[in-house]
């Protein structure tokens, strides 16, 4: 296993590596293979030690940073940066150079890729769409797996004003670009020229190329869209795959960008959100609002707004108002804005555009000079490349309400309210829910409410109806509805309201969901009566088991005399569980005057065991009887148990036949524990001869083993129920039983039941059979 683990180990190693220099290079598998075992030998390195300092070397650079070598880093001698990375004839076959696929299309089918690109832009409303039509449409045509638009700005800089196929935390990122050396949107900006990026290693050393990593995308084109004398908006498309772009799909990309320049004129200029062109509307709005312009830092990220418009409502912590906040930063005025939820909620409201909504909050303000505690919700919306953003506050009614809905919804329960001058009602929206009515319908009226019911549970709910109307008596009434093909258990508490007159005016009650409750109940009972049913089963076939077993297997009640020696047995059944096990013994006198004694176990419990028990035990014993030897009686008992009803059955045994003329015991075993033999005080078990337990096989191979037993001896067959615990390994076990042994020296009959009883600590898991064969010191 370990050298397995340490394979699979390498292996992954192997194929990581070997992937890292595919992405940089555009090899294929064999080649990237090859360079690495090339490397390997060059540096008199195994195959495992050059993957992982190749992998440390392939680490990308920051982009546009310059890479020094560290002392200390890499191989000795050798800077970390300055390792080669795969590259020449070794690295990339000729045939794989200029890679194939949807990009090699003909002419025919750039056509109708802009045909198609047509008619879907009609459907394009704003730059973000426009790139996310342009990816669906050019991803299959060109390979395209992201797509940017950037638009420059006046300082010399880019603005990202669309993107499709990156997540937000990328954009966010490149949302602003400074105008640097090394971009290549703008540097096809400037040349009014595509850039075509299809060698990623020379890529990487001459721009700063997007991505994070940037290996994501291995190949690149950037394409300006002609408006007029100058250009623009640049298309940035960004794939996966490296190689050139084939002379088609160059051709379509650029026949792109020309189609995409009308669509982006009709878009208009960038919109000015300034104070005073909004401020006027801002002034006409109740609550707290505000327009915020983004202001973004060197990297591009958002660090700050500015407020550009805002509401009377609005009121910062210093307790400005209004006008008086323009201009001024909204940490400044709001530091609760910093709180990450409702930080990042708003900045993806600014890529997106879809609308954020945070959880309500605890705000303290100055209310008529006294500290107050108020509950707000945080709303923004995006407007062009600005935020809108609201202060929701939530009033004590609000707070009540909610809280009562989540009560309803929670308990699974509505409030129903019935005038009884006008006869009217009125219902939450939880109890139409329950009552599975629908809400356009109304409520029903309190004296049709029981025709809402089974037919069998609508008399009762119908008198209780009629008693709290007559008499005011408050009732609390179990019911059941139908639901489509479902039976709903619903619960009914109402009580009356007295008017001045002490009359009753209204009814005030709710209705609850008991359904899955009721289930679960039933379901108990259900259970409950299965248990007991299964209980009795069990019961019954234990006690149909003990029986057969103690009509087959009967226990002496005192020592017997067998061949010259005294034999004593012990049965101790299992105290857990309701089975009987298939532990068994047989300790006869043959014919000739040896005596033959047999400990078995059969795999399981109940009737079956104690059938499979019986046909072992007196087969066994008709088979030595009738001439058989040992190891020939256990080969056809293991022919017999694999032809038998259960063919899976297994079961271990022990054999031995005393010859007393030569006071020679020989004996085999299958799969069993070794006998333990007691001789002038010292314990030692005897050395098992071959064999395989029974059923495991079709063609076992079983031995035999002799030991001369001298006067005094004492011999102990017993079944694994002695020895074996859960917890722990079978030799502790027998070195338990041993040592139990060695220290009991009684020798009088009725010693083994006590002997066992210390050895057999706690509750027994399993059957206990032993048989006990001493030899008599002296002649008797």
């Amino acid at each position: 296993m370990d050298r397995l683990r340490d394979q699979v180990a390498t292996s992954a190693v192997l194929e990581r590596t070997k992937g890292a220099l595919m992405a940089l290079t555009g090899c294929t598998p064999d080649a990237a293979g090859e360079e690495l075992l090339q490397r390997a030998k060059a540096g008199n390195r195994t195959l495992l030690a050059e993957c992982w300092i190749t992998l440390g070397v392939l680490v990308p650079p920051l982009p546009g940073a310059a890479q020094e070598p560290r002392p200390g880093h890499g191989f000795p001698g050798t800077p970390l940066a300055s390792v080669p990375a795969p590259a020449g004839p070794r690295a990339v076959r000729p045939d794989t150079a200029v890679p194939t696929g949807r990009d090699t299309c003909d002419l025919d089918d750039g056509f109708t890729a802009l045909g198609r690109l047509g008619k879907a832009l009609v459907h394009v409303a704003t730059p973000q769409d426009l790139a996310g039509c342009l990816l669906e449409e050019l991803a299959a045509d060109v390979d395209a797996d992201a797509l940017l638009l950037f638009r420059s700005l006046p300082t010399g800089g880019l603005e990202m004003i669309g993107h499709a196929g990156i997540d937000a935390t990328l954009a966010t990122q490149w949302a602003q670009v400074p105008p640097l050396s090394g971009i290549a949107a703008l540097d096809a900006l400037r040349a009014r020229e595509p850039r075509w990026l299809e060698d990623f290693a020379r890529d990487q050393e001459q721009h700063l190329l997007i991505g994070d990593p940037p290996e994501r995308w291995l190949s690149r084109a950037w394409l300006p869209v002609p408006t007029g004398d100058g250009a623009e908006v640049c298309i940035g498309i960004l794939r996966v795959r490296s190689g050139p772009f084939s002379p088609q799909a160059r051709q379509l990309l650029r026949a792109v960008a020309r189609l995409c320049a009308g669509r982006l004129r009709s878009f208009g200029p960038r919109s000015e959100h300034s104070a005073a062109a909004a401020q006027p509307v801002f002034d006409s709005l109740p609550g707290s609002a505000m327009l915020l312009t983004p202001l973004r830092g060197p990297s591009g990220e958002v660090e700050d707004y500015r407020i550009d418009a805002a509401t009377a409502g609005a009121v910062d912590v210093a307790g400005r108002t209004g006008r008086q906040l323009l201009g001024r930063r909204i940490l400044e005025c709001f530091p609760s804005m910093a709180e990450e939820v409702v930080w990042h909620g708003c900045l993806r409201t600014l890529i997106t555009g879809e609308p954020f909504e945070g959880e309500p909050f605890a705000y303290e303000e100055v209310v008529d000079g006294a500290a107050a505690l108020s509950t707000y919700a945080v709303h923004s919306a995006r407007l062009g490349g600005a935020l809108v953003v609201t202060w929701v506050r939530h009033d004590s009614s609000d707070r009540q309400e909610q809280r009562l809905a989540d009560v309803q919804r929670l308990g699974n329960l509505g409030w129903a309210n019935w005038n009884l001058v006008t006869d009217e009602g009125s219902w939450s929206s939880q109890a139409f829910l329950v009552l599975n009515r629908d809400p356009a319908l109304g409520p029903v009226r309190l004296a049709d409410l029981p025709e809402l019911a089974l037919p069998e549970d609508a008399p009762l709910l119908a008198r209780a109806v009629r008693d709290l109307v007559r008499t005011g008596r408050q009732f609390d009434v179990p019911f059941r509805i139908r639901s489509g093909d479902e039976v709903r258990h619903l619960r009914m508490v109402a009580e009356v309201v007295a008017d001045t007159d002490n009359k009753p005016a209204e009814v005030h009650g709710f209705v609850q969901d008991l359904t899955a409750q009721r289930s679960a109940e039933l379901a108990l009972v259900e259970s409950e009566q299965a248990i007991v049913t299964q209980h009795g089963v069990l019961r019954a076939e234990r006690t149909l088991a003990a029986r057969l077993q103690h009509a087959l297997l009967p226990l002496p009640t005192r020592p017997a005399r067998l061949a010259g020696l005294r034999v004593e047995v012990a049965y101790l059944p299992a105290q857990s569980g309701i089975h009987v096990g298939g532990d068994w013994f047989s300790a006869i006198e043959l014919p000739d005057g040896d005596a033959l004694f047999v400990v078995g176990d059969v795999a399981g419990h109940g009737i079956d065991a104690v059938a499979t028990m019986a046909q072992l035990r007196f087969t066994a014993k008709g088979m030595v009887i009738t001439g058989s030897s040992l190891t020939g009686a256990l080969a056809r008992l293991n022919t017999l148990l694999l032809h038998s009803r259960d063919s899976h059955g297994t079961a271990t045994m022990v054999l031995a036949r005393y010859d007393p003329a030569k006071h020679c015991l020989v004996w085999a075993q299958a799969g069993h524990p070794p006998p333990l033999l007691v001789r002038h005080g010292e314990v030692r078990y005897l050395h098992r001869p071959l064999g395989m337990l029974l059923g495991a096989c079709s063609d076992p191979n079983f031995e035999e083993a002799r030991c001369v037993l001298e006067p005094g001896d004492r011999v102990l067959l017993y079944t694994d129920g002695l020895v074996e615990r859960p917890s722990e390994g079978i030799d502790r076990g027998l070195d338990r039983f041993a040592a139990a042994v060695a220290a009991h020296h009684a020798d009088e009959p009725g010693s083994l039941v006590p002997l066992l009883t210390s050895v057999l600590e706690g509750e027994r898991r399993d059957d206990v059979c032993v048989v006990d064969i001493r030899v008599p010191s002296g002649p008797e």
